[in-house]
């Protein structure tokens, strides 16, 4: 059986990770770009604590589950992503940063602003969808 074949357990527990996923970043704040922009100014550092603990819990889980459990609780096999530092990733992360500073708003955040009811975060998707549009045309593999 094919690793990347969509199931039904796996299709919800995708969904309910995706809610509680939306669910913390709403609890958090991060919906609010003026929030995010506080934070990105030094003038609030609750983000900072809710981006650490969620930076040390998904570490935690990355380095822990292939050591706890045999494999995936859902099948397939733990993988790791080579990671390599080159011009096209760093010109991505400074524009990444750009918009990050400038809007206040990064892709998950800016997808859960829109079950808060905040239309105007469209313009930011837009961005977001335009920028991995030009990614995608401009990258060769």
């Amino acid at each position: 059986m094919n690793p990347h074949t969509l199931t039904l357990p796996k299709a919800l527990v995708t969904l309910l990770a995706g809610a509680l996923f939306g669910f913390g970043l709403s609890l958090a704040t991060m919906v609010q770009p003026e929030v995010v922009i506080g934070f990105l100014q030094f003038k609030d550092w609750g983000l900072m604590l809710v981006m650490g603990g969620a930076a040390g819990l998904a570490m935690l889980a990355y380095k822990g589950f292939p050591r706890w459990f045999s494999r995936p609780l859902l099948g397939g096999q733990f993988l790791t992503q080579p990671a390599s530092w080159n011009r096209q990733t760093v010109i991505g992360s400074a524009i990444f940063g750009v918009g990050w500073g400038l809007s206040g708003v990064c892709p998950g955040p800016a997808i859960a602003a829109l079950g808060t009811g905040n239309t105007d975060i469209l313009w930011a998707l837009g961005g977001i969808v335009l920028g991995g549009l030009a990614h995608g045309l401009t990258t060769r593999d």
